[in-house]
């Protein structure tokens, strides 16, 4: 699936991902390949972002790697929009 992470400032990172898990505020829930459409308003926390994933190098200080191998981005609030395999998360 496609997953593309927008913040006011930039395009945070745009590619082809296996997985994404993100905050919600009833939980953390988890994205998939050929998950149904959601939307959702995400809470603090972690964004983790699985599979091989390239990250730019102009923004690649604000992502961590877990101990199972995500990549991880932290943010304060923000919505998400998953639609035929496109993961859009605008995140504050």
């Amino acid at each position: 699936m496609y997953l593309e992470i927008v913040s006011p400032e930039a395009t945070l990172f745009s590619g082809e991902v296996t997985s994404v898990t993100l905050p919600g505020i009833d939980g953390d829930f988890q994205l998939l390949n050929n998950h149904a459409p959601i939307v959702s308003v995400l809470k603090a926390g972690m964004v983790k972002i699985g599979g091989s994933v390239e990250i730019s190098e102009d923004v690649k200080d604000k992502f961590t790697i877990d101990a199972n191998k995500n990549t991880v981005l932290d943010i304060n609030s923000g919505t998400i929009e998953m639609k035929d395999n496109k993961v859009i998360v605008l995140a504050d």
